[in-house]
């Protein structure tokens, strides 16, 4: 190779951009590297950077290789991948095969990635049996991106299937039934994944805690971090997301502090993500101060920070510095999505600021140009009814019902039936319960309906009701609470006596009951 090759090649390592990049291709053609692999493949790889580089300009050159390689293929894919092209990463992988071309163990990973992102299983099927004709489905990549793809589409048995056939196992593989079982809602058989691993990594303790606390297990996801505590193994900052949404769900406050507490000392650097966790968790827990100290501090915010600190406030009943903040947020220039509007919609609800909240619905529409999800109609029937604005509320409730969204329609109506409760519209009150009953069989909507009759002085109709409860079999859901003493969460149900220290609870309240006599 010439010494203007030589320093072609290097030209190309050193391309900051587009611009740098098209002078090294120039110097391609003139030294004569237009045919040489190497260098095509390193043009290609700076087009394919999802930052710098340009999705078009690596096609047009792609076209113009005549036999481009499997390097130069994979390059390629992995670009359309990169930008979420996921129809043309699969239209490349075809070419490649009728062109004769056989795709290698880096060419399945980046294609089912793909698959999984299209929530295709069936092209994931054709890619797994061409995997297995092929023999690259006993390589590691290959089998952990299969059992991702179906553990992404839901096939957790099929995942396992793979995860069975693969002769050697990595801590990745058990990181991803762990994920699949966890997505499916089986946390037993997660566990059970868990538990047997060989040895447990960062990627494994993560893979656990955070399918306990999608799925609402809090508790355990607590517990468990507090085993991961007692390894050696160092928390990372997807550990710690997952603890503290669980600290936020539980009303942990100490743990959450250690966690904040762990990252300073550890001299973590407070990504968008993290902070936008911590403000969460102490705005959840009752320190909005806090929760307030920590957006100001940011030095950069994406929308989901602007909408939990949004979200934030509106929990705290402070609808006026909610409203500020959304028009803050439009003055940095940050477009909303539809979650900053059900935070704002909330905000005036808890705030009873309905004519705020039309006003903000009309900007939707005419200003931002969004459409109204039932979602948003679903808050505003909050807002109204609470307002005791029942006919509007019953405008926005037929806009629920023509979506076709049975759940957020459910929503709707409990929203609406609690209003009308603490209004006293007891006739409002039985139209919207005979609605409920009939999307939902809640025990809620009973106890409702009964309260209401007996605060309007139809005993006779409130017993019907809890008549027709007993009846069809409906048992009250029993109430629950919690409380973090010293770092341990305790929860308490109603009718329950299982709390290990029962009696001396008992005994405190005894004596209570017996102070307030004196």
């Amino acid at each position: 190779m010439s010494s203007c090759s030589k320093r072609c090649l290097v030209l190309l390592e050193k391309c900051k951009n587009m611009k740098h990049l098209k002078q090294a291709h120039a110097q391609v053609f003139i030294t004569g590297l237009h045919t040489n692999t190497f260098a095509l493949s390193r043009l290609l790889a700076f087009c394919s950077h999802p930052h710098h580089g340009s999705l078009i300009y690596a096609c047009r050159l792609f076209q113009h290789i005549h036999h481009p390689t499997l390097c130069i293929c994979n390059t390629l894919i992995k670009a359309f991948l990169l930008k979420a092209k996921f129809y043309d990463t699969l239209h490349v992988f075809t070419k490649m095969l009728q062109s004769g071309l056989y795709p290698d163990n880096y060419t399945i990973p980046y294609v089912l990635k793909a698959c999984a992102a299209l929530h295709s299983c069936s092209l994931g099927q054709m890619v797994h049996g061409y995997s297995s004709k092929s023999g690259l489905l006993f390589d590691i990549f290959v089998g952990n991106s299969l059992m991702a793809m179906y553990s992404v589409c839901g096939d957790v048995v099929a995942a396992r299937y793979v995860f069975d056939e693969i002769p050697r196992l990595s801590a990745v593989s058990w990181s991803v039934m762990i994920s699949g079982y966890a997505k499916v809602g089986d946390v037993d058989s997660a566990r059970l994944f868990f538990d047997e691993a060989p040895e447990k990594d960062r990627g494994i303790w993560g893979a656990m805690i955070s399918g306990y606390v999608q799925n609402s297990c809090f508790k355990e996801g607590l517990y468990l971090f507090r085993l991961l505590q007692l390894t050696e193994v160092v928390p990372d900052e997807s550990i710690c997301v997952s603890i503290l949404s669980a600290c936020a769900h539980l009303g942990a406050l100490d743990i959450g502090i250690w966690i904040h507490r762990y990252l300073n000392r550890a001299a973590v650097p407070l990504s968008i993500r993290l902070s936008t966790s911590l403000l969460d968790m102490y705005a959840k827990c009752g320190n909005l101060d806090l929760a307030k100290r920590l957006f100001d501090l940011m030095p950069e915010r994406d929308i989901v920070c602007w909408n939990a600190m949004i979200s934030a406030m509106a929990l705290h009943g402070d609808g006026a510095n909610a409203l500020k903040l959304f028009s803050d947020m439009e003055k940095a220039g940050m477009k909303p999505d539809d979650i900053t509007f059900i935070a704002v919609f909330t905000a005036c609800s808890y705030s009873g600021m309905s004519h705020e909240g039309l006003q903000l619905l009309y900007k939707m529409c005419s200003v931002h140009k969004m459409e109204p999800k039932s979602e948003h109609y679903s808050c505003l029937v909050d807002l109204l009814s609470r307002a005791g604005r029942f006919e509007e509320a019953m405008v926005m409730m037929r806009r629920i019902s023509n979506s076709g969204n049975a759940s957020e329609e459910t929503l709707a109506w409990r929203a609406f039936l609690s209003a009308c409760c603490n209004h006293g519209q007891a006739q409002l009150a039985e139209r919207a319960a005979e609605r409920l009953l009939r999307l939902q069989n809640h025990s809620g909507v009973y106890v409702l309906l009964s309260n209401i009759y007996s605060a309007s002085g139809k005993h006779s109709d409130a017993r019907r009701v809890r008549d027709m409860m007993r009846n069809k079999g409906v048992d009250k859901v029993p109430g629950s609470s919690s409380v973090e003493i010293g770092g341990v969460v305790s929860e308490f149900i109603a009718g329950e006596e299982t709390h290990p220290m029962m009696k001396e609870i008992h005994s405190v309240l005894e004596k209570m009951h017996l102070q307030l006599l004196d």
